[in-house]
């Protein structure tokens, strides 16, 4: 039998192979393997099963046209996606993103973190993903409605509450999940918890908008208590401002940390007094109602620094939050980070780090929380959202909170665990990688070769 790093090395030729272009999709496979390597040389049924051969394959690829109608009649029409990934411990879950970028390779690759992410969640979820490259901003109410009736009239023949459970993602908030509930009500003729991220008035759970947010910083709390720290008097970048950053920051706050910084794809704010209850109201505001650019906080609060076309990265922290976009951390951005005394990176984005970034954190030696295990409690209220919807009851705030600290928790014990048992202590990406895929694959095995 080929050593390990031998048949892991043979599976990333089959991998590049098979899906040339797509970048975003080799990066993430990559990472995974590459931590497998000790479990591929102490566990031989993984190789024996082919293991590794069946999880880098979807299940299933659905690419559709998405044709609408815009406000002055015209016909537009867009690409569709849904990518059913791995369904080996529960029904495919995972969001839905209406961007510009969205390709074949950056959903395979969002959807192939996911199966690790819900893995380790310790909730019973596979692994899918979706969307379009139908682009929101700028349109109206109107258009998003015709375009999301759209897209549901065909995803909607392969999706289900036992099936494949979508959920929000950038593009996609409770406007367009509104929408894409009711096409769905409307053809199937069911009020079913098909996706979650839904209005508490109709099925959506609490705390569900604030979960990923609330995670990141919870599962940087639980990294700084291995230390005996805390958030408290922590100074922190946050990146990006839409749904993730914001409840970061807000979750931030209520732990006594000092957030300074929001950014979108025009540039970065610098707010040196910090971004307190009253500064995030008013970017929850201008982000979720009015739709604005970042760049007008500048402009309302004296003393905030507009930095057009950075990132926060060159603003000096004891921790990091990314929580924009993939690959908005580079090599060079993550050395400058850990040379101005950042201490924590705990990432609300999915692979916000390239993979030489990654790299310049590990042999930092800094506490640095990946996304599939950090940025996880969005998709675990989601899957909590499933269970409420499934007993046709509501738990209070306090509730789905608790639950969402303990989920955390686990998940950052798991992760830590794993990388102790195999010899890589304090390696988060490495430990959540082998947690995640453990499950995941002595599951497969257990339901043969499908």
């Amino acid at each position: 039998m080929p050593s390990g790093e031998s048949y892991i090395q043979s599976i990333m030729d089959i991998v590049k192979s098979r899906n040339v272009g797509e970048p975003e999709f080799l990066q993430a496979v990559a990472e995974v393997l590459e931590s497998l390597l000790p479990v591929m040389d102490q566990s031989p049924k993984y190789r024996e099963n082919k293991v590794l051969e069946r999880i880098v394959e979807p299940e299933r690829v659905i690419m559709f046209r998405v044709p609408w109608i815009d406000d002055k009649g015209q016909i537009q029409v867009n690409r569709g996606f849904r990518i059913e990934m791995n369904s080996a411990i529960g029904p495919y879950k995972g969001g839905l993103r209406f961007h510009p970028s969205v390709n074949l390779g950056i959903l395979k690759f969002l959807a192939f973190e996911q199966v690790f992410k819900n893995s380790l969640t310790t909730l019973p979820m596979g692994g899918g993903k979706g969307g379009s490259d139908f682009d929101p901003k700028g349109k109206s109410d109107n258009e998003v409605m015709r375009f999301c009736q759209s897209f549901m009239t065909e995803l909607s023949k392969h999706i289900g509450p036992n099936t494949d459970v979508p959920a929000g993602d950038i593009g996609v908030g409770s406007r367009e999940i509104g929408y894409l509930f009711g096409q769905y009500k409307r053809l199937r003729n069911e009020f079913t918890g098909v996706l979650t991220g839904k209005n508490i008035r109709w099925g959506g759970s609490l705390i569900r908008p604030e979960a990923t947010g609330y995670g990141v910083v919870y599962f940087a709390q639980n990294m700084l208590a291995t230390k005996n720290d805390s958030m408290d008097g922590k100074l922190c970048t946050v990146s990006g401002s839409g749904n993730v950053a914001q409840y970061t920051v807000e979750k931030i706050n209520q732990l006594g940390g000092k957030c300074v910084t929001l950014s979108d794809s025009g540039g970065t704010i610098y707010d040196p007094a910090g971004i307190d209850a009253e500064k995030l109201a008013y970017v929850m505001e201008l982000k979720n109602v009015r739709r604005g650019r970042i760049k007008d906080y500048a402009d309302k609060f004296k003393g905030a620094e507009y930095l057009e076309g950075k990132r926060p990265w060159g603003v000096a922290c004891d921790c990091a939050f990314p929580s924009a976009t993939q690959n908005e951390i580079s090599e060079a951005d993550a050395k400058t980070l850990v040379k101005n005394g950042c201490k924590l990176v705990s990432e609300g984005a999915n692979m916000p780090t390239e993979a030489a970034g990654v790299e310049v954190f590990l042999n930092a030696k800094i506490l640095y929380g990946p996304g599939k295990a950090a940025n996880a409690g969005g998709v675990a209220v989601s899957g909590l959202e499933m269970a409420q919807n499934a007993m046709h009851t509501n738990w209070s705030r306090e509730e789905v909170d608790a639950r969402l600290k303990y989920i955390m928790e686990s998940i950052h014990t798991q992760a830590r665990q794993a990388a102790e048992r195999y010899g890589m202590a304090g390696n988060y990406v490495a430990g959540a990688n082998i947690a995640g895929f453990v499950k995941v694959a002595d599951s497969m095995i257990d339901q043969g070769a499908v």
